[in-house]
C-alpha cells in the first residue's frame, strides 16, 4: 500500500498549485490514482481489489490530503461511495461493477444534494419512476463533487411519485446509460480542485441497480455513508493540516527560518503548542472513532453517532483552527501570500470549506438531541 501511494503523492504534489490557480478538475492526480489501483483500495480482493479496510482509507486518505486537499476528497468521497457497493449492492451489480472499479475503470461521484433540500442526506425530492424491471433516473443536482469526470453515479431519489420524502432509495448508474448534463461554473474560495459544480441526469438503469432496500437508503446511511464519510473527510482534514504544520516546523528549524523568527518567543511556542494539541486530540478522536465503526455492534447507539458527529464537526473546525494559527505565526510573508512556497494560504482557503461540508451546525442539533438519550460520557473503559 505505501509503495501505491507513493507513486502518486507527487503527481499530486505538483499538480496542486495550478489546479488552485484554475479551479481545474485533478485530471492527472486521477489519472494517477487509476493506474495505482487505489480507487480499488475497499474492493474485495474476490473481485480484483485490494481489500482493505476503514483504517487504510483514513491512513491512505491523510496521506493524499498533504498534498492536494482537493483531490483527497475527490478519492475519499470515492472510496465512501464503494464502501456502500460493497456491503448493499445487488450480486449482480457487484459482480459487474466492483472488477471495473478495482481496475481503475470507474470512478464514482455522490449525488445526494437537491435543490429545495440542500445537502440533507436523508429526505429526496426527485422520484424513481419504475417500469417493469427499470427504473428511471431524472436527477437535478446543485453540486456534485467531480461529477463532471465521474464513470459512474450513487444517487439518492425519493422511491416512487406516491412515497414521502423520507423514503429515499440508493440507486447506481453508469454515465453510458445517462444523459449527463452540467451547468453553471465553479469559482469557490478554496477546493477549487473538487470542480463540484450542477448536473442534470437522465437515463434508464436497471432494478438490479438499487443499492439496498427501496426507501432504505437511511439504513445505508447509518450504517456506511455517514461513518465513512465522518472517518474519510476527517483523515484529509487532518492531513492537510498536519502537513501545514509540518511544513512550519521544517522553515523554522532552518538556517534561514532562525534567522527571521525568535523561535525562544513565548507566544511562538505557545502557539505551536497549541497547534499540537489540536492535531493530537483529533488524532485521538478518529483513532477511537474508527474502533467504533470497526468494533461496533450498533452504529445507531447515541454514543457512537454523538462521537461519530463530534468527529465530523471538531476535525473541521480545529483543522481549520490549526492552518489559522498557522498563518498568524508566519505572518505576511510566509503565511498569506499566494505565492508563498509553504503554500498556508490555499489550505487555509480549501479547510474554511469543511464546517460547510454537510453543515457543523446541522450535526450539532443532531448531537443536542442525542445528547438526551445518552445518559453519560462513554469512555470506553472495556478497552483498556
Amino acid at each position: 500500500m505505501r509503495s501505491r501511494v507513493a507513486a502518486v503523492r507527487p503527481v499530486l504534489r505538483n499538480q496542486a498549485r495550478a489546479v488552485d490557480a484554475s479551479a481545474a478538475f485533478p485530471v492527472a492526480g486521477l489519472t494517477a490514482l487509476r493506474e495505482s489501483g487505489l480507487l480499488g483500495l475497499l474492493v474485495p480482493a474476490r473481485y480484483g481489489g485490494l481489500g482493505g479496510d476503514l483504517t487504510d482509507l483514513v491512513r491512505v486518505a491523510a496521506d493524499l490530503a498533504a498534498d492536494c486537499l482537493s483531490t483527497a476528497m475527490i478519492w475519499a468521497m470515492h472510496g465512501q461511495q464503494v464502501a456502500a457497493l460493497v456491503a448493499y449492492a445487488t450480486p449482480e451489480l457487484r459482480a459487474e461493477l466492483l472488477p471495473r472499479v478495482a481496475a481503475g475503470e470507474v470512478y464514482l461521484a455522490s449525488v445526494t444534494s437537491e435543490r429545495g433540500k440542500g445537502g440533507h442526506l436523508l429526505t429526496a425530492e426527485a422520484a424513481l419512476h419504475r417500469d417493469g424491471d427499470l427504473l428511471r433516473v431524472e436527477r437535478d443536482a446543485p453540486i456534485v463533487t467531480g461529477g463532471r469526470h465521474a464513470d459512474g453515479f450513487l444517487i439518492t431519489m425519493r422511491d416512487g411519485p406516491q412515497a414521502p420524502r423520507s423514503a429515499v432509495s440508493l440507486v447506481y448508474a453508469d454515465r453510458t446509460a445517462l444523459d449527463v448534463r452540467a451547468s453553471g461554473s465553479w469559482n469557490p474560495m478554496g477546493m477549487r480542485g473538487t470542480h463540484s459544480g450542477a448536473l442534470r441526469l437522465t437515463g434508464t438503469v436497471p432494478l438490479a441497480n438499487l443499492v439496498g432496500a427501496p426507501g432504505g437508503f437511511r439504513t445505508v446511511a447509518v450504517s456506511t455513508f455517514a461513518p465513512v464519510g465522518h472517518l474519510a473527510w476527517s483523515a484529509c482534514w487532518l492531513g492537510a493540516a498536519r502537513a501545514a504544520y509540518g511544513t512550519v516546523l521544517h522553515l523554522l528549524r532552518s538556517n534561514a527560518g532562525r534567522r527571521q523568527f525568535d523561535i525562544r518567543s513565548d507566544l511562538l511556542r505557545v502557539r505551536l503548542a497549541r497547534v499540537r494539541l489540536d492535531l493530537d486530540t483529533t488524532a485521538a478522536l478518529l483513532a477511537r472513532c474508527l474502533r467504533d465503526v470497526r468494533d461496533a455492534g450498533d452504529l445507531t447507539a447515541p454514543a457512537v453517532q454523538l462521537r461519530l458527529n463530534g468527529l465530523k464537526v471538531h476535525a473541521a473546525e480545529r483543522s481549520f483552527a490549526v492552518v489559522d494559527t498557522l498563518v498568524e505565526l508566519t505572518g505576511l510573508r510566509h503565511g498569506y501570500l499566494r505565492d508563498a512556497p509553504l503554500a498556508l494560504e490555499r489550505v487555509f482557503r480549501d479547510l474554511r470549506s469543511a464546517s460547510l461540508n454537510y453543515g457543523n451546525d446541522r450535526l450539532l442539533l443532531a448531537n443536542g438531541a442525542l445528547t438526551l438519550l445518552d445518559r453519560g460520557v462513554d469512555l470506553g473503559e472495556e478497552r483498556w
